[in-house]
């Protein structure tokens, strides 16, 4: 998740756009994974308080690529798999492929300090280091083509998690679509209760920018304070005074 400023980053993210609109619904013969891996590795290297301890995943990277292996071997499909199943394995594949981003090139003090392609153009999150049953993806590719444009699920944005600390809090556990729905509900009410992000009033809030950035993902059913207030612990005023928080890219390590 990100925004970059400026003439060539619009240019870039317009291609990224176009291709974002070529990507088809892929059909194999993979069946639904298990995250039980992923799952271990985040209980033991996410703290309470949603900070990644990334020398914990360098640690355990025997088991922590083993799990990337299984991503990897499995593409998601309509056929095989239901839609709670294919959200739950983008959503974790978003995050644990920015944590390989962040350990193969540790130790960094922000996730945008990784470069690659043509400055100014291509950033950390068009770098194509994915590669799911022979299709190659970037992070922008899961997130703006698949995440937001196949799923429709605003509440993607409390889930998926850049390295960073004004980012929602990686959450402890992986997502599975048992509990989907009460992971992503509880995902809204921590990012929206956490003062580091967002500051919430009745008559004043200061959001994080990801109001700003996606706010048209949150305006589907209603305004965007209709959306936040459900899952917010103060309700906004529809005359409230909203203002956005700047963006902290410092890495989310304790």
């Amino acid at each position: 998740m990100r925004k970059i400023i400026g003439f060539f980053s619009i240019l870039a993210l317009g291609l990224g756009f176009l291709q974002s609109c070529a990507v088809r619904d892929v059909s194999t013969g993979s069946t639904p994974i298990s995250h039980e891996i992923w799952d271990n590795l985040l209980k033991k290297h996410v703290t309470d308080d949603g900070w990644v301890e990334y020398k914990g995943f360098i640690e355990d990277k025997e088991q922590f690529y083993n799990y990337l292996n299984v991503l990897n071997g499995s593409h998601p499909n309509k056929e095989n798999w239901t839609e709670e199943e294919r959200l739950a394995y983008w959503i974790n594949a978003y995050n644990a492929y920015t944590v390989q981003l962040i350990v193969e090139n540790y130790p960094v003090k922000s996730i945008k300090d990784i470069k690659k392609g043509i400055p100014f153009v291509n950033s950390v999150w068009d770098i194509k280091f994915i590669k799911i049953e022979g299709k190659e993806y970037d992070l922008n590719k899961i997130e703006h083509a698949l995440l937001r444009r196949k799923f429709e699920e605003p509440r993607i944005h409390f889930a998926i998690n850049c390295a960073s600390y004004s980012c929602p809090v990686l959450r402890g556990e992986a997502y599975v679509a048992e509990k989907l729905e009460e992971q992503l509900a509880e995902q809204a009410r921590i990012f929206l209760s956490d003062e580091r992000r967002n500051k919430i009033q009745a008559d004043k809030a200061e959001l994080s920018k990801i109001f700003s950035w996606f706010g048209g993902d949150f305006k589907k059913d209603g305004t965007k304070i209709e959306y936040i207030n459900r899952y917010a612990p103060v309700k906004i005023n529809p005359n409230a005074e909203i203002s956005y928080l700047d963006y902290n890219w410092q890495l989310n390590e304790p």
